[in-house]
């Protein structure tokens, strides 16, 4: 068919006329003087009419051979094709038929195998003949071009009809052919002196009504590993309340003193993370019951940066830093530089956090900078400990023993080097006055989240994914090309807040530009981590540290394209200055950076300390984060876009601030849900360091053993 169709399809393009493709000049193409026009229509009625004429011609020839074929005689080779197709009422009606020998009977056990088997499909594949056609000549006049298209149709149309006749006929005569090769099988299955048909059906029959009970592995003695090779086996089988996870896998020792810096700077993080919320959620409840206090150092306008800023420098700066002391001289194979550094840090940074906080309730604050509340001398706290803790980073690396800087080197010191840029840009007065203040502002704003936050965690990512599923990464390219594309293209997208602000036009259109250009990196860095799960995707359910990774990575891919559909000025007009941006917020900063932080927290501490939080607890924290996220954000994007709404249609302000309110209580729900899984986490990381003190006494046991062993040497 391949060969026939390519000897038409040359006639076929040559028959196309060149103006078609040609550009007219003057006058439309289908207009009713244009030659032109009227020739593509005149192409496309004789091309209809060709294929139609083909598909006849292929459908006669294919009646033709089936009316000239042979009666169909049964291939006694496919018989267990056809059993196979036979169900279990219809074997006993045959098995009880076959029975009585009697002719009459004989006959109507041919019918009703008729009846049985002729269900299915009554369409064959077919093979088409083409034939060969000659380009016709084409006249310019254009009431003769008209003249043939008025031909043409009537004829197009009995061509079209005589092909849907001759379908039907075709399909007729394949359900006639199927009826005789059934009838040829019913004759076979009446053969009475062949056994082995009837021992067949029964084979089938029995097959039909075998069932699993789920218990065919399983037995009544306890389970029993003699070699050791099962971990998990349970001698006291019981009740299971939540799936079984694999325990962390010994590695090797680390540094005690490296152990305790790290369990200090999460730690701490974890504080500054049930401190921070806690304030959230009280904020969150002022949305509902805003006249729940009436003390000035509780007001929503001092506590929400409170909130803000202990979430983002207490809890997500520490607990990146304390991971990263961890991996930067785990993959440069060599010890940290100093440890001393890495407690100056934690010191540095906690001061500027509790003193931060202090501050901002005593309204001691920098004015009207989102996420710059502190004021300078505090925040230089926080930029000494960077500055600490890059050179020490820097000299950690320097001295690696592996050839190649790994990526998530590059990614954490390419984060806090970003840190302290930003610092003095948005802290040095020199360029903050009028429009300068605003453009700082989205600068600061974006970079801390983006070129601090996010990269430091991509580069966590980066080392504690491919570990847990212990498997390399799936392109170090992709890292490298999503680590300086968003260098590229995230540092120019902060004044995409402050679209039509009398910020210039094309800065506007320039922050635009570059939010578009952050899908290169996003999509990179989410393919690579989704294409190193390939393989593994079985992993997650028996590990507690991959389905935080996975949230964390639909996360940023979801809510990074967020912030994408955010920039556009169509969007940005209904969307900015509502509470979607408090939802787009919480979707990133939550969403992405608490969910790889916790997962780089339940893979690392526990072997740092060789003790695991109880699963069960691990589940609470996972799920009541995830759903509370979820009502948290959800209600919030779809009643700020009302919102939204609203104001453009000039609607008043107080009846949007009213229509919210069921919104805001979504909020404070989802808020709670969240700030109780910080419980859980604060717990399960309590479990983790400091565990229980109970004595093991099969380990006591062989100490006390390995004591009295060597006292009788001593005395020999």
């Amino acid at each position: 068919m391949v060969n026939q169709l390519m000897r038409v399809l040359p006639v076929l393009l040559t028959a196309v006329p060149l103006p078609l493709f040609a550009t007219p000049r003057g006058r439309a193409f289908f207009s009713t003087d244009s030659v032109d026009g009227l020739l593509f229509i005149l192409l496309s009625l004789v091309i209809i009419l060709l294929i139609v004429a083909i598909s006849l011609k292929v459908r006669t020839s294919m009646m033709r051979t089936k009316n000239t074929a042979k009666p169909p005689v049964f291939d006694t080779t496919r018989f267990n094709e056809y059993i196979s197709a036979l169900s279990s009422k219809s074997i006993d009606a045959y098995l009880t038929l076959k029975k009585k020998k009697q002719q009459k009977e004989s006959n109507v056990l041919k019918a009703l195998l008729l009846v049985l088997l002729t269900g299915g499909a009554y369409s064959m594949p077919v093979s088409a003949q083409q034939i060969d056609a000659k380009p016709s000549s084409l006249l310019q006049e254009t009431g003769i071009i008209i003249t043939l298209i008025l031909l043409l149709i009537p004829i197009v149309a009995g061509v079209i009809l005589m092909a849907v006749k001759v379908s039907a006929l075709i399909r007729r005569r394949t359900r006639e052919t199927n009826l005789e090769e059934a009838t040829a099988f019913a004759d076979y299955l009446t053969d009475p002196h062949d056994p082995v048909i009837e021992q067949a059906l029964e084979q089938r029959k029995k097959a039909l009504a075998y069932h699993l009970h789920n218990s065919e592995l399983a037995g009544n003695a306890d389970a029993e590993d003699s070699r050791g090779l099962v971990s998990n086996i349970n001698i006291h089988t019981g009740l299971s309340v939540v799936a079984q996870k694999q325990r962390a896998k010994p590695r090797p020792a680390v540094d005690p003193a490296l152990s305790k810096l790290v369990m200090w700077y999460l730690g701490c993080a974890a504080f500054w993370l049930l401190f921070g919320t806690t304030v959230g959620e009280y904020v969150g409840i002022k949305f509902v019951s805003p006249d729940v206090d009436h003390l000035s150092w509780l007001s929503f306008g001092r506590l929400r940066p409170v909130h803000t800023n202990a979430v983002f420098w207490g809890w997500a700066s520490l607990g990146m830093l304390g991971l990263g002391h961890y991996v930067v001289p785990r993959v440069s194979n060599v010890p940290l530089a100093s440890l001393k550094q890495g407690r100056w840090s934690l010191i540095l940074i906690n001061a500027a956090v509790l003193l931060g906080s202090v501050s901002l309730m005593a309204g001691i604050n920098n004015g009207g900078g989102e996420y710059r509340e502190y004021i300078w001398p505090i925040q230089l706290l926080f930029g000494i400990g960077l500055v600490i803790t890059l050179y020490n980073f820097i000299n950690t690396i320097a001295v690696r023993t592996t050839k190649e800087i790994y990526i998530s080197n590059w990614y954490i010191v390419a984060a806090v080097m970003f840190a302290l840029v930003i610092s003095v840009v948005a802290y040095v007065p020199w360029w903050q006055d009028g429009l300068g203040e605003t453009i700082v502002q989205g600068y600061y704003m974006h970079q801390g989240v983006g070129m601090w936050f996010m990269l430091f965690t991509l580069g966590i990512v980066y080392y504690f994914l491919p570990q847990q599923l212990n498997k390399p990464i799936y392109s170090y390219s992709l890292g490298i090309l999503a680590f300086w594309a968003q260098i590229l293209f995230y540092t120019l997208i902060g004044t995409h807040h402050f679209v039509f602000s009398a910020i210039p036009w094309w800065l506007q259109t320039v922050a635009i530009v570059g939010s578009v250009g952050m899908i290169i990196p996003v999509a990179a860095g989410t393919t690579n981590f989704i294409m190193t799960f390939r393989n593994g995707w079985y992993k997650i359910a028996s590990s507690y540290t991959l389905p935080f990774f996975l949230v964390g990575i639909i996360f940023y891919f979801t809510g990074s394209l967020q912030g994408t559909a955010e920039a556009f000025r169509s969007t940005n007009l209904i969307w900015h200055f509502t509470d979607f941006t408090v939802a787009h917020s919480h979707l990133t900063m939550y969403g992405i950076i608490s969910f790889f932080l916790w997962a780089g927290i339940y893979a690392l501490v526990p072997r740092l300390s060789g003790k695991e939080a109880p699963q069960i607890t691990v589940g609470a924290h996972f799920w009541l984060a995830l759903i509370g996220l979820l009502f948290y954000t959800i209600p919030l994007m779809y009643g700020s876009t009302l919102k939204g709404i609203m104001w453009i249609q000039e609607k008043p302000f107080i009846e949007s601030v009213i229509m919210m309110a069921p919104y805001w209580l979504w909020r404070a729900i989802g808020g709670s849900l969240m700030w109780l899984s910080h419980l859980f986490f604060a717990y399960n990381l309590y479990r983790m360091i400091l565990g229980d003190d109970t004595t093991d006494v099969k380990g006591a046991a062989i100490a006390r053993l390995n004591q009295s062993y060597s006292e009788i040497e001593s005395t020999l």
